[in-house]
């Protein structure tokens, strides 16, 4: 049998961050990140990207019910904003030698 083994990609957005959605029925819209699943590298934007869940009725929510939740978008089809505009990012060192986040539009440290 084949083992599995999970990797964790590293990802240009973190949990936070104001993204501006780039691909997709949510283009244009912006929002802040609520949660980050590395190992599919995707992300949950706040407000963006809302499905309707039908939740069968259950011994705590006896008359079930649907609800609206938000779902995951690929990170690949969100830009993180900095000072208002949309940027690519990249990695380079910091003063102190640690790997910092950098826009590539102003060159400034994330």
């Amino acid at each position: 049998m084949k083992a599995t083994i999970n990797k964790t990609h590293k990802l240009h957005v973190k949990t936070g961050d104001t993204v501006k959605v780039i691909a997709g029925n949510e283009r244009g819209k912006t929002g802040r990140i609520v949660s980050v699943n590395t190992s599919a590298s995707k992300v949950i934007v706040e407000g963006l990207n809302r499905v309707t869940k039908h939740n069968k009725p259950s011994a705590k929510s006896p008359n079930g019910g649907i609800t609206q939740k938000e779902a995951y978008i690929h990170a690949s089809n969100v830009m993180l904003i900095e000072n208002g505009q949309a940027t690519r990012t990249g990695k380079k060192n910091n003063a102190e030698g640690k790997l910092q986040r950098y826009s590539k539009k102003s060159g400034e440290l994330i």
